[in-house]
């Protein structure tokens, strides 16, 4: 077994959570800006963490303050991008996945022009990584929509969306696309069904008769049109540069062989690839449009919308993978947390802290389960282990069990490999610590780069090398060689 020469090593971090500096140099507000941290709230609990009113969004605007809004400060990779470049430089990285923040290129995402300042950053971020030696993997929507949409359209269900993300992708291609190869839409768009306001920008008070679920599909629609559009400008504006769809992979096994369980667990992951279907094939699952009908959701379609999905499928299939779950019929068995999701504990799986359940042949499963059924290359552009890492008096931060845990599913990536699926590379999530994505902790570190920073903010912000990033050094420089042999 090997990894392929051209195989592409690296980290993935997103502009709300580590970039800050939300109200410098133009910057406009984001839907992340009025996320809050809830200390006393429950880790676990992420629905009370994602849970969004109008008056609080309307309270958030008046509090300046960034204690209680993490993301707002990130770990100001906006001014200390230059440090964590060359820290990623130093490991080896050969890609780095970042996202462009749409209110720093269009403050409202209404101005006819974009503002310079932004358009500048990302000029000399992209420079930078180039120094390195590493190019960029570029999200185009990560999360942080301008709040000015959610205000005054409700995000995303409004079908003006969709012009003005194109405005917005427009000027990132023109302006970044002599950086980068690799480009991805949506985030994990499939996530807008569990997290409408950060996804879509979706206010549940705004919509009609209280249907929020109604609104997502129609935001959905809307995103897979964008999509479909934005992915063929791509083609003609960067010739040679290549559009990923981002699913989360939410692998389900049934949690016993009745077929009930069995039946349970193909539901949920037939709903789970309807997304990357519609946007790798080109066209709704009739299985999903059924399901639509038999909930009476309807979604106005443009009288175009079939032909621009079918000419605008991406070029391979991006996704994040952390963990897998079990589904069952049956209703009194423990449940535990994965990705903004539950599902039944599988028993002959360890838990993070965080109640995510580790599993690495799930990877291997997933990765011959998606290759077999698009036929398009594979990015695995998030996957990691957060973690409560200490620093020990000397400085040094020990971090085995993240050693272990990567080790365990780069192999499984390997094994998957071996046997044919084409998997252009790798980029662990948060490669450096920053602002968790649900629960907008610090204390749960993902990265091989300790950020001196606590929930509230406190701390110096100095950067610090844990053992695993001296690992993972190791293993890009060995294409992969230091996970095949012993560790």
């Amino acid at each position: 077994m090997s990894f392929p020469d051209k195989f592409l090593w690296g980290g993935a971090i997103a502009a709300c959570q580590a970039e800050g500096a939300w109200n410098v140099d133009g910057r406009g507000w984001s839907v992340q800006d009025v996320s809050t941290f809830k200390p006393g709230v429950s880790n676990r609990d992420y629905k009370a963490h994602l849970h969004i009113s109008k008056q609080g969004i309307m309270d958030a605007i008046q509090d300046t303050n960034d204690t209680m809004y993490p993301k707002r400060r990130g770990i100001d990779f906006y001014h200390r991008y230059e440090e964590d470049v060359q820290l990623f430089g130093e490991m080896g990285f050969q890609i780095l996945r970042v996202s462009i923040a749409w209110t720093r290129l269009y403050p409202t995402g209404l101005e006819a022009t974009p503002n310079p300042e932004g358009v500048a950053f990302y000029h000399s971020l992209f420079c930078k990584m180039r120094e390195q030696n590493i190019q960029p993997l570029i999200t185009l929507a990560h999360y942080d929509m301008p709040l000015t949409m959610a205000l005054n359209w409700n995000g995303w269900s409004d079908r003006r969306m969709i012009d003005c993300f194109v405005r917005f992708c427009r000027t990132c291609f023109q302006e970044y696309g002599q950086y980068a190869k690799y480009w991805i839409t949506f985030n994990e768009i499939d996530s807008c069904i569990r997290h409408p306001f950060t996804s879509a920008g979706i206010i549940p008070e705004e919509c009609p008769n209280g249907d929020v679920r109604s609104a997502c599909y129609q935001a959905l629609h809307h995103q897979f049109v964008a999509s479909a559009l934005v992915t063929k400008l791509l083609h003609e504006l960067v010739p040679g540069a290549r559009m990923g769809c981002m699913l989360t992979k939410l692998t389900t096994y049934p949690h016993t062989c009745a077929p009930d369980d069995l039946l349970a667990a193909q539901d949920f992951e037939l709903g789970n690839l309807a997304y990357s279907d519609i946007m790798a094939f080109g066209a709704y699952p009739k299985r999903m449009l059924r399901m639509l009908e038999k909930q009476s959701i309807k979604i106005q379609m443009g009288p175009q919308d079939g032909e621009i999905l079918k000419e605008g499928t991406v070029d391979y299939i991006s996704f994040s993978y952390y963990m897998s779950r079990t589904e069952t019929t049956a209703t009194d068995l423990e449940k535990t947390p994965g990705n903004t999701i539950l599902g039944v504990k599988n028993p002959y799986l360890e838990s993070s802290e965080w109640g995510w359940q580790i599993d690495p042949k799930g990877l291997r499963y997933s990765l011959i389960e998606l290759y077999d059924r698009y036929q398009l290359p594979l990015f695995i552009v998030e996957n990691g282990l957060g973690a409560r890492d200490v620093m020990e008096a000397d400085g040094a931060i020990h971090d085995p069990y993240r050693i272990d845990y990567l080790h365990q599913h780069i192999q499984q990536m390997a094994y998957a490999i071996d046997e044919g699926v084409e998997l252009l590379g790798y980029t662990s999530w948060g490669p450096i610590d920053i602002v968790s994505s649900g629960t907008n902790e610090m204390s749960k570190r993902y990265g091989f780069i300790y950020v001196d920073q606590d929930d509230l903010g406190q701390g110096t912000g100095n950067r610090f090398k844990k053992d695993s990033f001296y690992w993972y050094q190791r293993v890009i420089r060995t294409n992969g060689r230091e996970i095949l042999t012993d560790k």
